[in-house]
């Protein structure tokens, strides 16, 4: 199962931890539910470092280009 945006991903993340806290959640159903939030958790880690990186990559590529307007 695919992962949508951040946004869904995070919204159907609470959405478990909600059924979780609430106790909405039957025995037969557990499994699934954790199987899925650890499937979201283990996706929105992977944008998190992916958009790290990128960040990593671009902010010395902005200080030059700062640099060079001065």
């Amino acid at each position: 199962m695919t992962v949508g945006s951040w946004d869904e991903a995070s919204a159907e993340l609470d959405a478990i931890v909600t059924s979780f806290d609430e106790g909405e959640v039957s025995v037969d159903d557990l499994i699934a539910r954790l199987a899925r939030a650890t499937e979201i958790i283990e996706a929105l880690e992977e944008r998190l470092r992916a958009t790290m990186a990128t960040v990593e990559e671009l902010t010395p590529r902005l200080g030059r280009v700062a640099d060079d307007g001065e």
